[in-house]
Order: structure tokens, then C-alpha cells, then sequence
């Protein structure tokens, strides 16, 4: 008789074996119609699955994370079945789930169109309603290969030819049809019906370009129609701060073909970045960072000395010059290790903290290319902590509290924290990854940090903290990493004297802020859809004429202000106020300064703000003062995201 112990604790007894879904109908039929699977003693298992021993069961519902992705896993077998349907030529591949949703892979030679993915949507509908059982069967490897086979499924006969021998085949069947899957899935499709699908796109099978183009149609899916609508919602907000489109039109940037992945910044875009490189300057030279520069092209040894060679030799450009091989710098670390190397260290010395804005240059696929938030040269606000193990909590939290006050100074306040852990592939003694793991997980617990665990994805040499940003949209942009590494410090010879007169090797805490100058500002592009706080805005202010008799007292007006430190621009061109009013409120410049007869008169300007709000006449030194308090508010401005 299996007794089934609840998340609360309490326990229901049954004197023979029952299912998850029996157990969900017996604490009530509401939970049973919004059951979808159950976790049983920490596994996932269908709401069919059959407990017949002493269990802890959680029913999971489309209000549980695992409840969400097994409707997008559903909804993608949903998807496939409606296209085999429809294309009964086509032939499935992989379909996962990705974050806000799913796709499926599918070889179709003729290619689908956008008005393909409506009929799609719309045999999906027909077939959630009606609700066809959803049942898990697992086969021999023999029988589902010859099954596939003789379905011209070949991809999933190969897919099952290449799994484990060990691997249990398992095949979900809703009505006629059935597709390979390790499941869970929802219990029947009539759960599924919260959906919308997005985009098409080309993908080789296996990501191999050798192999055929598929096409990948992609979707989200959710719980009830509440969150699919904000979904959405949230998606037309993207694309209409797209940071491409954006950049375009306030004229910050461009790319072209003879520079893949790499940036145009036009006169307005780089005011930003220097803004946003001089800002960080002055907070690391007040944390106690000193300011070094590097070379970009550097022996192919020291990397290979590092260990990055062996891991990002496809991601470096290579060159040659008499003979020898360098690579162009990809990251900064080895180059600071020489650095310190330069010259005897005492325990007294440290910590170091070496920070530099490195040029980077990494050799991405161009098909992963994505303005400036992936691209192939970039500037790290990169920089090294060297420290004894003893200083490594209290450098951990000063960094904490310097990443946390950076990042409400630019407006985001709300910060998610991972601590990655040992990746598979990984240099060093075990010993000393238990040694960084808990020192990291105990600074982010001083600091009263919550944080989750994301195991086997920390770097090759250490652990490390990720820090991730949630915009105004909702997004979340992982930016920040603090990386604990016992490991490339020894690797290349960094040494320090201690207190003993014994020779020791540094601690090196790898981290940065923003992670990259250009992804950071496509992030504070799309957060603010171009409208940016005063502080970073490209132009501050813009002086308008009325008619050509104020051009002196504008351009007298604009000397004020730039001699004040204030980015200002005057617009005289014979235009209408009307015009230019609405065309630099387009720009989304903060502040709009009319002048007229009466301005020119009084030696005041007429102050509006790109939203539309008068704030009246005034002296230019009382405006200077006003945008000089509102600079000085930085991110933390009110109405500061206004379009």
C-alpha cells in the first residue's frame, strides 16, 4: 500500500498502486484538471506514471516552471503532428523547448511560408480540441528504428542509431500519431491551446553546415491566455525597441558587410559609449582599481600556456609574422597575468586590482551575428583581483556591492544571481573547485543575496557568479561575472612572498560589470527604447529658433551650456517650431529649448521635455541647473523611460 507524502507533509494512503493523476483526483478535482505530470522522489514523471511503493509525490501544473516547459515540450509534439498532417511529405527532427517557447526542425524541400504557420495554428486548435490522450510506450531500439524507417522518418532513425545502447527508447502516441521523446508530456492535448507561432527560420541539421537545411518553425506556449497576451504584448515592445531599428534612426551606429560583427559608431553613438567608459572609469578608480592596457595581438604560446588555446582555438583569429604565430586577444586574463608578473609581490601588496577596457576580437559564426549584441570585436569593462585566499570574502562583497550600485545608477534594480559550478570539461584538483564553489556561495550568503544554483556551467578554470538584468520589458540580459581561479595563476607563474617568506600563487578573481561596452549599450538602448536619462542621452538639449532674428541669442545660449560640460546642439534651420519641435521629440533629446522674440528680450529659454511637458520660461542658468540635477540623478530619474 503506497503511502504518498505531499509537499506540506501530510500523507494520503492507498491500498493498491495509483498514478499521479490518481493522487491529484483524490486531493480534488480542481488540481486534477490542472495536472500535468508529478515529481516523484525528484523525478519528473507522467501524470500516467505508476507509484506502487512509499513515495514523495509534487503535482506539477502549468503554475510550476516544470509545469510550463512540459506544455511547450507538448505543444511542439502538437505543432509537428499538425504539420505532418498538413505536409504528410515532411519528415521531423529535434523539436526542444527554448526559453518563452519552442521549436521544431523539419525537412520540407518546398520550403513553408508565413501564411503556412496559420493553417498550422489552426489544425493545432483543431486537435487540442479534441483532446486526444497523450500514453508513453517504450520500445526496443530494433523496433523503433524499423518503425521510423518505415514511416520515412530517417532523422529519428538516425537519432535513435546514435543514442546510448544503455538509453530506454521511449515514444509518446497522441491519436494516429507518435514522435520519439524521453517525455514528460501533458496527459492529453486538450491541456495545450495557449500558443502562438512566431517566426521561421533555416537550421542544418545537427548544426552541422554539411548536412541539409532544414526549417525551423519556432512558437511560444503558456498557461492560460492572461500570459500569452503580456507575452506578446512583450514582443511587440521588443521589436519596436529593437536596438538595430533604434540605433538607425538616432543615427548611432551601423555595420556593413566588409567588417562583419564589428562596429560603425557614428558621432552620437560613441557619445554613449565614452560616457558610459568614463563613468566606469571614475567608479573603479574610487573602488581602488588601477588602469592598464594591453597588447591585441600576442604569441600563440601564452594562450596555449593559459589553457584557452585548447579550448577557443576555433573562436581566435589567427596571423603569422616571421615566422611566428599570435593570436588576436579574445579575452584579457593572460595578458594581466604578465603584468603582475612584473616585478616581486609581498602579501603586503595585495590585493591588485588591475582593470582594463580591452579590445577583444572573437572569430563568431556569422549566422550567430546579432547587432550589437553579439559580435566579433568588443571592449570588456574587464578586470583582475589578485589576492591571498584569506581576502578573497572581502574583495567578493566590495565587488558585490560596486556591481549592485552600478546597476541602479543605469536604472536597473532588479538583479538575478546564479552561481555556476563545474563544467564537465575543466582544469584543477577537485579539491580546490570545492575550495572556490563554497567561498563564492558564502560571499553571495554574507551579502544576503538570493541566488540559485546552475551546476556545470562555470568556466574551465573556476566557478563563477552571474549577475542577469530584467528590463523594463521584462527581459532578463545576463551581463556581470565574478570567477574565482585557483588555477591560470599557477599555470602562468604568478607568485606572491607571504608572511612567512614562503613563495605563494595568488588567488585571481576574473570579473566584469557590464560584461561588454557594445551588448551594454544595445541593452540601454532597447530598456529605454532610445529615449536615455539625461546623463547618457547623445544630445542633452536642443535650442530652436522661432525665426531667424534669435540665431545669435541660440548659438550664445548653446556656448552656455557646452562651456558648462553639457552636450547641446542648436537647430536653426527655417523650419516651422512645430516641426522641429515634433522631429527632435522623434530623437527622444530630453530637453527641447524654444527662442523667440520674447525669450531673446527677458534672456530666458522656453523649457519642454520630449513627453510634452512646459516647464516655462527660464533663466539659461536655471535650466543649466536643472539638467545639471537631473545628470546627476543618473538612472534614477522619474519618467525616465518615457518613447
Amino acid at each position: 500500500m503506497p503511502a504518498i507524502t505531499l509537499p506540506d507533509g501530510s500523507q494520503r494512503n492507498f491500498d493498491h498502486p495509483v498514478t499521479v493523476m490518481d493522487v491529484a483526483t483524490d486531493i480534488g478535482p480542481g488540481l486534477a484538471k490542472a495536472t500535468l505530470a508529478g515529481e516523484v522522489d525528484g523525478v519528473l514523471r507522467d501524470a500516467s506514471h505508476l507509484i506502487e511503493n512509499d513515495v514523495k509525490l509534487r503535482v506539477i501544473t502549468g503554475k510550476d516552471a516544470e509545469g510550463l516547459e512540459i506544455i511547450r515540450h507538448s505543444t511542439a509534439h502538437l505543432m509537428a503532428m499538425a504539420v505532418e498532417r498538413l505536409y504528410p511529405e515532411s519528415q521531423c527532427t529535434i523539436g526542444p523547448v527554448i526559453e518563452d517557447g519552442f521549436f521544431y526542425d523539419f525537412s520540407y524541400p518546398p520550403g513553408f511560408s508565413m501564411e503556412d504557420l496559420d493553417r498550422i495554428a489552426a489544425e493545432m486548435r483543431r486537435i487540442a480540441n479534441d483532446a486526444l490522450p497523450v500514453t508513453r510506450e517504450v520500445w526496443s531500439r530494433g523496433e523503433a528504428i524499423q518503425y521510423f524507417k518505415q514511416e520515412k522518418e530517417f532523422y529519428k532513425a538516425e537519432i535513435i542509431r546514435d543514442l546510448p545502447e544503455d538509453e530506454e527508447i521511449s515514444v509518446y502516441r497522441q491519436g494516429e500519431w507518435l514522435d520519439l521523446c524521453r517525455g514528460p508530456h501533458a496527459p492529453d492535448t486538450g491541456r495545450l491551446g495557449e500558443f502562438k507561432l512566431t517566426k521561421l527560420a533555416g537550421a542544418y541539421w545537427r548544426g552541422n553546415s554539411d548536412n541539409e537545411m532544414l526549417q525551423r518553425i519556432y512558437g511560444t506556449a503558456w498557461a492560460n491566455k492572461k500570459d500569452l497576451g503580456e507575452y506578446l504584448h512583450r514582443l511587440e515592445e521588443a521589436e519596436k525597441r529593437d536596438h538595430r531599428r533604434v540605433g538607425k534612426q538616432l543615427d548611432l551606429f551601423h555595420f556593413q558587410e566588409e567588417a562583419p560583427g564589428m562596429v560603425f559608431w557614428h558621432d552620437k553613438g560613441w557619445r554613449i559609449y565614452t560616457e558610459v567608459a568614463n563613468y566606469m572609469r571614475t567608479q573603479l578608480r574610487r573602488s581602488g582599481y588601477q588602469e592598464v592596457n594591453t597588447p591585441e595581438v600576442v604569441d600563440i604560446k601564452l594562450w596555449e600556456k593559459s589553457g584557452h588555446a585548447e579550448k577557443f582555438i576555433k573562436e581566435m583569429f589567427i596571423t603569422e609574422s616571421e615566422n611566428r604565430t599570435y593570436a588576436v586577444k579574445p579575452m584579457n586574463c593572460p595578458c594581466h597575468v604578465q603584468i603582475y608578473n612584473q616585478g616581486l609581490h609581498s602579501y603586503r601588496d595585495l590585493p591588485m586590482r588591475m582593470a582594463e577596457f580591452g579590445s577583444c576580437h572573437r572569430n563568431e559564426p556569422s549566422g550567430a551575428l546579432h547587432g550589437l549584441m553579439r559580435v566579433r570585436a568588443f571592449t570588456q569593462d574587464d578586470a583582475h583581483i589578485f589576492c591571498t585566499p584569506d581576502q578573497v570574502q572581502a574583495e567578493s562583497a566590495a565587488f558585490i556591492q560596486l556591481l549592485y550600485r552600478i546597476y541602479s545608477d543605469f536604472g536597473f534594480n532588479q538583479v538575478l544571481v546564479k552561481l555556476s559550478t563545474r563544467p564537465q570539461n575543466r582544469m584543477g584538483e577537485e579539491a580546490l573547485w570545492d575550495k572556490a564553489e563554497s567561498a563564492l556561495a558564502q560571499a553571495l550568503d554574507e551579502a544576503g543575496i538570493d541566488w540559485k544554483e546552475n551546476p556545470g556551467e562555470g568556466a574551465f578554470y573556476g566557478p563563477k557568479i552571474e549577475f542577469s538584468l530584467k528590463d523594463t520589458i521584462g527581459r532578463v540580459w545576463q551581463c556581470g561575472t565574478l570567477q574565482l581561479d585557483f588555477n591560470m595563476p599557477h599555470r602562468l607563474d604568478a607568485t606572491y612572498i607571504d608572511e612567512d617568506s614562503s613563495r605563494q600563487t595568488p588567488v585571481m578573481l576574473h570579473r566584469a560589470i557590464l560584461g561588454s561596452l557594445e551588448r551594454f549599450i544595445g541593452i540601454l538602448i532597447e530598456n529605454y527604447g532610445g529615449a536615455f536619462p539625461a546623463w547618457l542621452a547623445p544630445v542633452q538639449a536642443v535650442v530652436l529658433n522661432i525665426s531667424e532674428k534669435q540665431d545669435d541669442y541660440c548659438e550664445k545660449v548653446v556656448e552656455t551650456l557646452v562651456n558648462q560640460g553639457f552636450r547641446a546642439d542648436s537647430d536653426l534651420r527655417n523650419e516651422k517650431i512645430g516641426f522641429k519641435i515634433r522631429q527632435h521629440t522623434l530623437h527622444k533629446v530630453p530637453y527641447l529649448l524654444v527662442v523667440g522674440d520674447r525669450e531673446v528680450e527677458n534672456g530666458t529659454i522656453a523649457v519642454r521635455t520630449r513627453s510634452g511637458e512646459d516647464l516655462g520660461s527660464m533663466p539659461v542658468d536655471q535650466f543649466a541647473q536643472h539638467l545639471a540635477d537631473d545628470v546627476g540623478r543618473r538612472g534614477h530619474t522619474e519618467n525616465q523611460q518615457e518613447d
